[in-house]
């Protein structure tokens, strides 16, 4: 049975750090102890805000910019983040693109923009880190995928094609670290609010729900933070849809 806080004194690093669901991975990442490092694409206003909300609360935590649409941009993050908070223990891969698109719309441009953020991104981090932990016997990656992995949704099939692939990634990586301490799950989300990634107005799209509502960034976390706790679990992706995909 697992004892004790696995949390505190690790390094986080989370990305998507400027939308609902990376704040809300980050505050309880701070609030169990760990020093978190908030990566942020386009937008830093809200990753730095909340970086200084966690420090003046008394955390450890650090906003940094990334493009991830770049090849080198997750060395570049890593490289940015241990000298000044320590080796990266835990990955929290939740930086996304969902732009909506039909399939005649989707350019090849579009595709490969896609994949950069949502897969390839999340696959490079996962290279720079992993080796770290498993030098150390302990880790925990959870890549943020959705539940149109499993149906197609209605973003476009380029998003789900990405999040797919991050299934993919999770089997090939999880029976090969979990010897070393290390674990690799997935959570598959879908239609939370706060994301900046809905594909469609509020009300519409809780119509689709069975629970009758749009989930929330903090439903997210408790599930996420509960996988990352338990040593045992690991080689899994868990989705948290209100209903709409019975696995």
């Amino acid at each position: 049975m697992a004892t004790g806080n696995p949390f505190r004194n690790r390094v986080a690093l989370v990305t998507g750090a400027s939308g609902g669901i990376g704040q809300a991975l980050a505050r309880r990442l701070t609030a169990e102890g760990a020093s978190v490092a908030l990566a942020y694409g386009a937008n830093a206003k809200p990753a730095q805000r909340l970086a200084d909300e966690l420090v003046t609360k008394g955390g450890h935590a650090l906003a940094v910019g990334a493009d991830l649409r770049r090849a080198d941009a997750a060395a570049e993050l890593v490289a940015e983040v241990e000298p000044q908070l320590g080796s990266v223990d835990i990955l929290l891969a939740a930086a996304g693109l969902g732009r909506q698109q039909t399939l005649e719309e989707i350019s090849v441009e579009d595709f490969d923009e896609m994949l950069a953020i949502n897969l390839r991104a999340p696959f490079l981090l996962a290279q720079q880190t992993l080796p770290g932990m498993q030098a150390r016997g302990f880790g925990r990656i959870m890549f943020v995928s959705s539940v149109a992995a499993f149906t197609g949704g209605i973003v476009g099939p380029h998003y789900a094609a990405s999040k797919a692939g991050l299934h993919g990634l999770t089997h090939f990586l999880a029976g090969r670290v979990a010897g070393d301490g290390v674990t690799v799950n997935a959570i598959a989300p879908a239609l939370i609010t706060d994301t900046g990634m809905l594909p469609g107005e509020p009300d519409e799209l809780r119509s689709r729900v069975p629970v009758g509502r749009l989930g929330q960034p903090d439903e997210v976390a408790d599930l996420a933070i509960a996988m990352l706790r338990n040593p045992y679990l690991t080689n899994q992706v868990v989705s948290l849809d209100g209903g709409m995909h019975p696995r």
